[in-house]
């Protein structure tokens, strides 16, 4: 099923962003509140967000490898980007107690999120 969407190049971004609301809907089975992941779910959001955009513009520029290296990059560099918006929600915008299991799909749904949105975008170029 992955195939079809992947060679759907159109639809992968909708895909991705459904993906992403079917994690958050996860938690509810959890009873992990959405306020206490939002951190989480901006440092995804940011971080694979910008590393989808380095990539297609890395592939645009020079074929898969520069999609490789559009995307390594831009993964190192927006881990660091990332990292200080959660980190500053985290710290000061958080009162409820953070799960391992609430920081992961957070993480999860925001990178799936970010990507599924430039994705989407780019689908119209």
């Amino acid at each position: 099923m992955s195939i079809f969407f992947v060679y759907e190049a159109k639809l992968i971004g909708y895909v991705l962003i459904v993906l992403a609301f079917l994690c958050l809907a996860s938690l509810k089975f959890f009873s992990i509140k959405i306020s206490t992941i939002g951190p989480d779910i901006i440092f995804g959001v940011i971080d694979n967000g910008i590393l989808a955009v380095m990539a297609v513009l890395g592939g645009k520029i020079a074929g898969v490898a520069g999609a490789v290296i559009g995307g390594v990059v831009g993964n190192a560099i927006t881990d660091g980007i990332a990292g200080i918006f959660e980190g500053y929600w985290a710290e000061s915008l958080v009162s409820d107690k953070r799960t391992v299991l609430g920081s992961a799909v957070g993480k999860m749904a925001g990178c799936l999120l970010g990507a599924g949105v430039v994705l989407v975008i780019v689908s119209f170029f």
